[in-house]
């Protein structure tokens, strides 16, 4: 069955712009996004899309917030890890992706992509949505991570009763540093080849996880980014980032899908963070408030934690 993809890439580039100023609007008047208009080469496929990046502002360091629609003629590895049978088919994906690092160290960095992929070449189009959000604090506050899961299962219940639970540990299994044993952050949601019951209600999901996440993420911001903060909370927000340096760079797949696919690489790697360190061998002081944040760093129960 052909679907009309129209709707969602009008959606998509509406998103880009609220969510443009969302950031904005905790930054000085007068604060703009640098925006690039690019085109996909011919020979890699076609499309193109725009890609808006913040820099320097007092709360965000960094916001880059990208949308894309893009076709190719064989579907990369990354793109097929788990529909073998789509390898060789030719692609159209579109998607809103954005990373978030805030100046502040108690203000967490944050991750939200959604997207609608269409694989042709076969007896007929072949579609499915992904997408999702998660969280990456320094110094992380059980409040704002129970807020952060309480407002992703609010999204979810209005579409099934089972999504949180699925989305949420398939985000525990994603956001995971293999080579580190830790999750990423404190999760939230991910999903993908998410195509049933219907085209709508798939699309109806995408729309509330894109608009849920500054539910999700507006409170969190307000209430930490004027907390005071000193050169060692600078410094370990500073070390932590390697961390998602290591992530974007080793595992995840859109980076990989972009890269394999002949993508626009400033537009793929705007997820780096403007200013990072690496330290050999780092360990916090016992009873820290730098070690706490590994107590964090693996699966819980977020909805009913209590310490």
């Amino acid at each position: 069955m052909s679907i009309n993809s129209e709707p969602v890439a009008a959606f998509l580039m509406n998103l880009q712009d609220r969510l443009c100023e969302f950031v904005l609007g905790f930054e000085s008047p007068g604060a703009r996004f640098r925006e690039d208009h690019w085109q996909r080469p011919a020979d890699v496929g076609g499309g193109g899309g725009r890609t808006r990046v913040y820099a320097g502002g007092e709360t965000f360091e960094q916001a880059g917030i990208g949308y894309s629609d893009v076709s190719g003629s064989h579907l990369p590895p990354s793109a097929t890890q788990a529909r073998p049978e789509l390898a060789g088919c030719g692609f159209r994906a579109m998607g809103v992706s954005l990373v978030f690092h805030p100046r502040n160290p108690h203000v967490p960095t944050t991750h939200m992509n959604v997207r609608l992929f269409q694989a042709t070449g076969g007896t007929e189009p072949i579609w499915w949505f992904g997408g999702g959000f998660d969280l990456t604090p320094f110094y992380p506050q059980l409040e704002d991570v129970r807020h952060w899961h309480r407002t992703a299962k609010a999204v979810c219940d209005r579409f099934d009763p089972n999504y949180y639970a699925a989305h949420k540990a398939w985000c525990d299994r994603y956001f995971y540093l293999k080579h580190r044993d830790e999750c990423r952050g404190v999760g939230g949601l991910f999903f993908d080849d998410l195509h049933t019951p219907n085209f709508e209600q798939c699309f109806g999901y995408l729309q509330a996880v894109g608009n849920g996440f500054m539910d999700a993420y507006r409170p969190l911001v307000e209430a930490r980014r004027s907390q005071t903060y000193g050169e060692r909370e600078r410094q370990f927000q500073l070390y932590r980032r390697g961390r998602y340096v290591e992530f974007n760079l080793v595992w995840d797949r859109g980076t990989l899908f972009g890269l394999q696919s002949g993508g626009r690489t400033e537009s793929i790697l705007m997820s780096l963070p403007p200013a990072v360190r690496f330290e050999y061998g780092y360990q916090p002081d016992v009873g820290s408030a730098e070690a706490r944040l590994l107590d964090f760093l693996r699966p819980r129960d977020w909805l009913h934690e209590t310490a």
